[in-house]
């Protein structure tokens, strides 16, 4: 026992030696010639060691974008951390009951490919420098490590990391829940989980079945946007990047949101919704457009509202007398402050959804909505960058038809020949039809709901027979007094040329009368 005690303790002194011997090295050893005796040192230490290692970092490209190898690993390991993983981390996923479980760090599993034994860990290294933060996990620097026998790297480098990335994107998109992503401010984008996008479950149950509009129009869509699901190849081919843009436009509460819900149910895509105006400058907007994944819908709504794109609103906004300013104050001055504080511009935009940037990532849609397609500068929605225009108008007699099916659970009705017609005769928005067959109570029959729907594209009618009327009334009443005007002008133009004959006249008949005065004396 007492020889066993002197070991420790000659163990534990050595020890001690050692990391005072290390400390001391780092701290007052010159720095050139650490790194000389480090990389010998390492030289040793590879030609003892038998392993290889590969390390898989979370973020690639100066931080700008998360690795998605990293991402396909993270996937590919879960269910065997949870089956091997002595020390696991639980992460609860929101709106769900169950908790994502993944190994912690500096946690080891085995994996096994074609008989050959590989380990992998989760390691992260924390900052040096030394800071009271709300952040703990600030600037740490996250990262898998993979390790095998030095003599099966070629199986390892050719074979078994190519196994990796497809089981794991597989996993990935069994277990994918469909998001709606919102971009933060950019003070945002460094605090805690680095997010520059937050996001919740996307559950929009609108589908093209649900969809209220004219049917060839609806089909042609879905054609349209299943074929660039399937894509790849043929952009590939074409030397196009692997992106479409879609511009919706028409009145307000024609349905281009429940399009845009469609369109991402119908293709089982994520959905990023993109704020211009808490963008401040276009570097910001090209690093929140490359940290969207693929296999998503960028949207930006009201594009001709968001910021200032273009000077062709301007003078139109100058030369129609502001009629677009809001009337609050409060929210004029909200507005203005936002202009003030972003910065992008509309080359910026350009670039990053038709310019080299947009080549970073593929299988995206591009969609701008807006209610007045006329205010956006022609460059913006050209074919090639929004390539196709959709016009989402009145209600039609095809999309009422499809709102009966939907709200009222009927094909046919005596009330429906009446109206078609009336539905020709006015503009009712969607959203106006749908809301007038709702029924309001348990009380409102088929019958009280097609009424009331009647009662109202009447009402509609007569509102706007009235307001042709009084449009035609108001021009009139302006051209009568135009007309009265330019009589007052003339009047005063002729005025002024009699009075100056007159004047004329009466100089020429004085000098004539000083004339004779003359001869006669």
């Amino acid at each position: 026992m007492t020889m066993v005690g002197e070991m420790w303790s000659h163990l534990g002194s050595t020890m001690g030696t050692l990391m005072l011997v290390y400390t001391l090295f780092k701290q007052f050893f010159p720095h050139h010639l650490q790194d000389s005796f480090e990389k010998y040192f390492n030289r040793i230490v590879r030609f003892a060691y038998p392993y290889v290692e590969i390390t898989f970092d979370e973020f690639t490209g100066e931080r700008m974008k998360r690795s998605e190898a990293y991402s396909r690993i993270k996937s590919y390991l879960s269910d065997k951390s949870t089956a091997s993983a002595k020390r696991l981390k639980a992460d609860v996923v929101k709106d769900s009951q169950s908790a994502v479980l993944s190994m912690d760090y500096n946690e080891e599993i085995t994996d096994e490919f074609q008989g050959v034994k590989v380990w992998w860990s989760a390691n992260r290294i924390l900052p040096t420098t030394q800071r009271i933060s709300w952040y703990p996990n600030d600037d740490e620097k996250k990262y898998y490590r993979l390790t095998v026998h030095k003599r099966h790297r070629e199986l390892i480098t050719q074979s078994y990391i190519s196994h990796v990335m497809m089981e794991g994107k597989e996993i990935a998109t069994k277990k994918r829940q469909r998001k709606l992503y919102s971009n933060n401010p950019s003070q945002n984008w460094y605090g805690y989980r680095r997010s520059k996008w937050s996001n919740v479950l996307f559950e929009h149950p609108a589908t093209f079945d649900t969809l209220a509009m004219d049917a060839k129009l609806k089909e042609e869509i879905k054609n349209d946007l299943i074929k660039f699901s399937k894509g790849k190849d043929y952009y590939a081919r074409i030397g196009k990047a692997w992106k479409r843009g879609y511009l919706l436009y028409g009145p307000p509460g024609t349905g281009k949101s429940s399009m845009i819900a469609a369109m991402a149910n119908l293709l089982d895509y994520d959905v990023y919704d993109l704020e211009l105006t808490a963008v401040k400058e276009n570097t910001e907007l090209r690093r929140l457009l490359l940290d969207t994944s693929s296999k998503s819908i960028i949207v930006i709504e009201d594009i001709d509202c968001s910021i200032d794109l273009t000077g062709q609103r301007e003078k139109k906004t100058e030369k129609d007398g502001n009629e677009d300013e809001p009337s609050d104050p409060v929210t004029k001055r909200v507005k203005e402050e936002e202009k003030k504080e972003s910065k992008v511009t509309l080359s910026g935009l350009l670039n990053c959804i038709d310019g080299l940037w947009s080549s970073c990532g593929g299988e995206r849609i591009i969609v701008f909505t807006t209610n007045y397609v006329e205010k956006l500068d022609p460059a913006l929605i050209r074919r090639g960058r929004m390539d196709k225009h959709i016009e989402l108008s009145y209600c039609c007699f095809d999309a009422f038809k499809v709102f009966a099916k939907n709200y009222l659970e009927i094909d046919s009705h005596s009330l429906f020949g009446e109206i078609e017609s009336l539905l020709g005769e006015s503009n009712m928005t969607p959203a106006d039809v749908a809301e007038n067959l709702m029924p309001k109570s348990d009380y409102d029959d088929v019958e009280t709901c097609l009424k009331r729907l009647v009662k109202a594209l009447k009402d509609a009618k007569e509102e706007a027979k009235k307001k042709v009327e009084d449009e035609a009334r108001l021009k009139a009443e302006k051209e009568e007094e135009k007309q009265k005007q330019k009589s007052v002008k003339e009047e005063k133009e002729q005025s002024g040329k009699d009075d100056k004959e007159v004047k004329e006249n009466g100089v020429a008949l004085e000098a004539a009368e000083v004339k004779e005065n003359g001869v006669a004396h």
